[in-house]
């Protein structure tokens, strides 16, 4: 079709678009998808502080944690009555049950009696008895038994139930939050919340779960996967099927923003290579061989097909390829999502430590943990993949526990090699970019204006809650 005149626009990468793209692609896309929400962000240096000072630190425990909606489970952890989950962040400890009802309740996870943690291990149980003394409650947090109870005559008539924190429910995924007054989760996070509906996450299950400490800030660790243009350096074995400079930003709201790279593409930084190329490469990463290669690109001389002079050809063809392997695999029918919903990142991060992906295929799900003092954290990857059609969802996996000492090709069996090999060049960074802020002579770090707008927005939403000006209360 014909174009416009291309306009080149300031802060942005001069080869095609990521939103060019989408309009070229076999499929109608999403609105949602089309949507640019990039906005002016200021380009002042960020301090490190905030990465490095125990005093900072401090703050977000008092005034950001106990303040936002919290990723505290996957429903397919805890599929049965009795099935309880601990969740634990900061010096906090969470304990999920689910009710006969199937309802899911949250509770403080410490005894009433002396503080002993009634559960340290997730799951079933037909009651929740301490181990200390042996008080007891019911699974919906009434209580069931005091040992002695001659010696707590002072305690009748006194409400012994154990607290609750707010829980809701939203797409598989069980959101919990210590203050009452701020708005439900989705209107807490805003319209991003509709862009899951379409993929059926309420009926996806963990497949792959690992997590392993990481010797670096949990925010310069979510940090790291807020952009795509460090793959020049840290990812070249990504570059020729990886548009890493042609990735789109979006910010939404205080809670939500999103960076979408595409796949199937050459990137920017590679130049003088054909669509051959391309298709070569991603099987080579993604496990396929030249036959696969070939019967893709062979498409493209059959009559009606793709113009082999495309720059997007590749990328339509591993589409088309993706739709029938996922309908062959799943069972559903995949004939109208378009390339970008089948191929490409959408790294979406809901604040401040949460970032499930959408998208047909199995999508990434980040969660980052502070550690006890700012020089670490806890990072787990999960895969949700689509139960097929017909099944009942299965249980989610066990959560695999990467030893400190070791990569996580430690785990190349959960993971895949190569993504295991990604994330250990991720994570290589991180030790050496904590020790290297304690080092900067002014403290401060100088970002991109486009391509790091993420990291601005995060850092600007984080001060609001250091601030004072949020949490928003409920309208």
């Amino acid at each position: 079709m014909n174009r416009p005149e291309k306009i080149a626009r300031p802060d942005r990468c001069p080869a095609m678009s990521y939103t060019e793209m989408l309009e070229a692609d076999t499929r109608p896309v999403p609105a949602f998808l089309l949507e640019e929400s990039t906005r002016e962000m200021s380009t002042e240096p960020i301090p490190v502080d905030p990465y490095i000072s125990e005093a900072f630190a401090r703050l977000e425990r008092e005034r950001m944690w106990p303040n936002v909606w919290l990723f505290a489970a996957r429903e397919d952890e805890m599929p049965d009555p009795g099935d309880t989950v601990v969740f634990e962040i900061n010096d906090k400890s969470f304990l999920l049950v689910r009710q006969e009802d199937m309802s899911i309740r949250a509770f403080y996870n410490a005894c009433l009696h002396r503080g002993r943690k009634l559960r340290t291990k997730s799951g079933p149980t037909p009651n929740l008895r301490c181990p200390f003394h042996g008080f007891t409650w019911n699974n919906d947090g009434s209580l069931k038994e005091i040992p002695c109870q001659w010696d707590f005559r002072h305690l009748e008539g006194k409400d012994m139930s154990l607290p609750q924190v707010r829980v809701e429910r939203w797409q598989g995924f069980v959101m919990i939050t210590e203050n009452p007054d701020i708005p439900g989760f989705v209107e807490w996070l805003g319209p991003a919340a509709s862009h899951y509906e379409p993929y059926d996450f309420e009926n996806r299950y963990t497949g792959m779960w690992v997590k392993k400490r990481i010797a670096a800030n949990w925010k310069a660790t979510a940090e790291a996967f807020m952009e795509a243009w460090h793959s020049i350096a840290t990812h070249p074995q990504l570059l020729p099927f990886l548009g890493d400079a042609n990735s789109r930003y979006d910010l939404i709201g205080d809670h939500f923003n999103r960076a979408i790279t595409p796949s199937g593409v050459l990137s920017p930084h590679i130049k003088g290579k054909d669509q051959h190329f391309v298709l070569e490469k991603m099987n080579e990463f993604s496990g396929g061989n030249d036959a696969t290669t070939n019967r893709r690109f062979n498409a493209a001389d059959e009559p009606g097909a793709f113009d082999p002079d495309d720059p997007l050809l590749a990328r339509k063809l591993l589409a088309e390829a993706g739709r029938k392997g996922f309908a062959e695999q799943y069972g559903y029918d995949y004939s109208n999502a378009s390339d970008a919903e089948i191929l490409d990142n959408f790294t979406y991060n809901i604040f401040p430590n949460f970032s499930p992906w959408i998208g047909y295929l199995p999508t990434l799900v980040y969660r980052w943990l502070p550690g006890t003092t700012p020089d670490w954290c806890t990072m787990e990857i999960r895969l949700l993949f689509p139960t097929p059609k017909g099944q009942k969802r299965p249980r989610a996996v066990e959560c695999t526990v990467i030893p400190d000492d070791q990569p996580f090709a430690w785990a190349a069996d959960k993971m895949g090699a190569a993504l295991a090999n990604v994330f250990d060049q991720d994570l290589g960074n991180l030790p050496h970019v904590q020790t290297g802020m304690k080092t900067l002579k002014s403290g401060r770090m100088e970002l991109g204006a486009y391509q790091e707008s993420r990291v601005r927005h995060f850092h600007e939403t984080l001060m609001k809650y250091i601030r004072g000006e949020l949490p928003a209360a409920k309208a």
